[in-house]
């Protein structure tokens, strides 16, 4: 039996058509052969993060130990909320929009849009927001939850 090119196309355009569609990548990030990458922030979607208390905490890891052994880096959101925390790895937050603060020993760092933080491994914070807060954040070492975070 013999099939004509123009029914052969027809089967295959059908079939993938009917393909589902490629996943989407979960945010754009570019990486160059080099090793240099980029993400668009304004990309990236959170996911829910158990911080052990009820709290809407919300981040997404964007590199992975592969592209970076060393200096961790995703995106934090807070929405209202507040939640203990000790750092066993060092830690910086760049603020992209909203207000993050750092309640440590009754004291309060806070920081707004543009703002960077810096949190050194052994601190035992609270971190909080008294509304929505989107944040970079960039830890050392990399796999920092294998460093017994609380």
């Amino acid at each position: 039996m013999e099939i004509s090119k123009d029914v052969l196309k027809n089967i295959i355009r059908e079939v993938l058509e009917a393909a589902d569609d490629p996943p989407c990548p979960e945010f754009e990030k570019r990486v160059d052969q080099s090793g240099i990458l980029s993400v668009k922030t304004a990309t990236v979607k959170c996911e829910p993060f158990d911080v052990g208390v009820p709290a809407k905490v919300a981040l997404k890891d964007v590199v992975t130990l592969e592209e970076s052994p060393r200096l961790g880096c995703g995106i934090l959101e807070i929405d209202h909320s507040s939640y203990p925390w000790t750092l066993n790895y060092d830690e910086f937050y760049y603020v992209i929009e909203g207000v993050l603060e750092i309640l440590v020993d009754g004291r309060c760092v806070r920081g707004g849009k543009g703002d960077i933080i810096y949190i050194p491994r052994g601190s035992s914070v609270h971190f909080s927001s008294p509304e929505t807060v989107r944040a970079a954040y960039f830890t050392y070492p990399a796999d920092w939850w294998k460093t017994g975070a609380e």
